[in-house]
């Protein structure tokens, strides 16, 4: 498809959305909830084409195609019902109050702080199907219609997601099947073309690897659209001199369970008190998950993140620190600022270390893994937004896509 053709395909996906869009914000809450219980059911019921879909965009992979990338593009019936369980649980969290605050004003006045939905928010995601249905899911219990695009080794699953599990929900709940548009096109143009459209898609949640979402994001400001990035990752564990070895061990295998996400260990950071009994530990745990320790002089910076590297996906850089406040100012100077923790007995170093990192989860002596909207927020997340300035920070769910709105009346009224 040319440019013109693919920006076309994306303006006619972002009038659909905008059209649908009024509907589902004044939509009842029992009608938003039974939308979501359609997704739940129809993730199983539904599973044939969309198993389908997705061993045909396996298939067509590039024999290359790094194992762990691979992995995060594969869906399988655990990994459904997986999703189903966390729909569930998004369609029983309650709602937020649309009222935020109310204050009484001079002059027989109030005001009240209300949330109201953005409209149309685009996603530009990574191949991994099941952010299509988390982002999906976000929008609609936030009630905003959506504009999606997911990288084009998903797209055969991401279109029957959409076609025989979010869309048939939405319409048998009452709701405009149209709130969620696909771009339908592998082709990156489209993601270009999603950040371009202000009148039509203001906010657009962008996830993937950090040059290109920076790219993205500076495209996207140049046209006026805002967005969401969740983009650089990668998560530290310090081990202090006053670790239990056995705990690191466990955080050590915990934190590699999965080597294509963002928020697994990539940086360990070690006292040089117990350097060599750490090493060993953590050796022996990384050998297990089949990851290789990548030890000092380093020819590369601390805070690359392994997840990133195609096919060398499995490492994990090494570096020794004297103190833990040297290990929170390495994370804080050469990491994303998404995610370390401290592995300690001693308290009073778990809470120099806490108030020392400056990052967007900080951990006791448990995994950086934790970092994620489900298993901190109960609810599936749109990304984890690292940025340091106000807004969402950490896991951002359907509670921070909102746009606060001062309404002010007479005060009987």
């Amino acid at each position: 498809m040319t440019t013109s053709e693919i920006s076309h395909l994306v303006a006619e996906a972002g009038h659909a959305a905008r059209r649908a869009a009024p509907r589902l914000a004044a939509a009842p809450d029992d009608a938003v909830t039974a939308a979501l219980d359609g997704i739940r059911a129809r993730l199983t019921a539904a599973s044939g084409p969309v198993l389908d879909a997705n061993a045909a965009d396996v298939a067509a992979l590039d024999p290359a195609f790094p194992d762990a990338m691979r992995d995060r593009l594969r869906l399988d019936e655990g990994r459904l019902a997986a999703m189903a369980q966390q729909i569930e649980i998004l369609s029983a969290t309650p709602f937020p109050d649309p009222v935020v605050a109310t204050r009484e004003l001079p002059g027989g006045l109030r005001m009240q702080e209300r949330r109201r939905p953005v409209g149309v928010i685009g996603a530009n995601y990574e191949a991994r199907p099941n952010v299509t249905v988390d982002v999906a899911s976000q929008l609609l219990k936030s009630r905003n219609a959506g504009v999606l695009r997911t990288g084009g080794a998903a797209l055969r699953s991401a279109e029957a997601l959409v076609d025989h599990v979010i869309a048939p929900a939405l319409a048998a709940a009452g709701l405009p099947e149209d709130a969620v548009q696909l771009v339908r096109s592998p082709d990156r143009e489209g993601a270009r073309a999603l950040v371009s459209m202000p009148a039509l898609i203001p906010l657009v949640i962008i996830r993937g690897s950090g040059p290109t979402t920076r790219e993205l994001g500076t495209h996207a400001a140049a046209h006026g659209v805002r967005t969401m990035a969740h983009a650089d990752g990668g998560g530290v564990m310090y081990v202090d001199q006053a670790a239990d070895l056995g705990t690191a061990s466990r955080l050590v295998r915990e934190g590699l369970d999965r080597l294509g996400v963002c928020n697994r260990l990539n940086l360990l950071l070690v006292h040089t008190a117990v350097w060599d009994d750490a090493l060993a530990v953590a050796r022996a745990a990384a050998d297990d998950a089949g990851v290789t320790l990548a030890l000092p002089p380093h020819d590369h910076a601390l805070g690359l993140e392994w997840a990133l590297q195609e096919g060398d996906e499995a490492h994990v850089t090494v570096a020794p620190v004297g103190s833990y406040a040297e290990a929170a100012a390495t994370a804080n100077a050469e990491t994303s600022g998404l995610a370390a923790t401290i592995v300690t007995e001693d308290a009073a170093a778990a809470d120099g270390f806490i108030a020392d990192y400056a990052g967007t989860g900080a951990f006791w002596n448990a995994t950086t893994r934790l970092l994620d909207g489900f298993k901190l927020l109960a609810a599936p997340e749109t990304g984890i937004n690292v940025d340091h300035v106000p807004g969402p920070r950490g896991p951002v769910t359907f509670r921070d896509l909102y746009l606060r709105q001062f309404v002010v009346t007479p005060a009987g009224a």
